[in-house]
């Protein structure tokens, strides 16, 4: 496979996610934005297929990773984040990509909100954390998913790249099962942290 950098990968899907926000976020409990890597997504859909589920990004920035989903395995895909800005970005990058590859419009959605106050729908299947927020966020956020579960019982999915150990020590107190670890070996090497963890229940 010949090596493409994320600008490449940005252009091949017609879309512009790369760069970091610089500078501090406005809110305590919030993380700055920085994408998640190409090379990262690959290897994890490389070895754990979503096919045929819901897929929602908490802090989707400006859509890289609903995007890519969508472009893989063209599932329902929703974007989240309180930014109103990356929500407009995100929504820009989105029908970009559908002007230069095609698709469902109606499968791609990109909605402002807070995580905590998100309306998780019973379709919702495959959560996904880049470290969007502190810990207190994210429990209030799985207590909503777990409320959902109870409303309407499937099988859930929860992917965190770049895992805080927060946000791993507070899984051990829940219903969810630890399933896999996936690193991205050329990133490993220099940084542990370069991996992601996978969830189930």
């Amino acid at each position: 496979m010949i090596f493409m950098s994320d600008e490449q990968r940005d252009a091949a899907l017609g879309i512009h996610t790369v760069g970091n926000q610089y500078g501090f976020p406005q809110m305590a409990h919030y993380h700055r934005y920085e994408p998640t890597p190409y090379e990262g997504l690959d290897v994890l859909f490389d070895r754990f297929s979503i096919t045929g589920r819901t897929f929602v990004d908490i802090g989707c920035g400006k859509g890289r990773v609903p995007l890519y989903v969508y472009d893989r395995f063209r599932i329902r895909v929703t974007g989240i984040d309180m930014k109103e800005q990356y929500i407009d970005e995100a929504n820009v990058n989105k029908n970009a990509y559908l002007r230069k590859i095609g698709g469902k419009p109606q499968l791609i959605q990109f909605v402002q909100h807070y995580a905590q106050a998100y309306d998780i729908a019973d379709t919702d299947d495959v959560f996904f954390f880049f470290n969007p927020f502190s810990v207190q966020i994210f429990m209030k956020f799985l207590e909503n998913v777990l409320a959902s579960y109870e409303q309407s019982p499937r099988k859930l999915t929860i992917i965190f790249y770049y895992p805080s150990h927060d946000y791993v020590e507070y899984m051990e107190q829940t219903p969810f099962t630890f399933v896999e670890e996936i690193r991205i070996p050329t990133l490993y090497k220099s940084n542990e942290n370069e991996r992601f963890l996978v969830y189930e229940m």
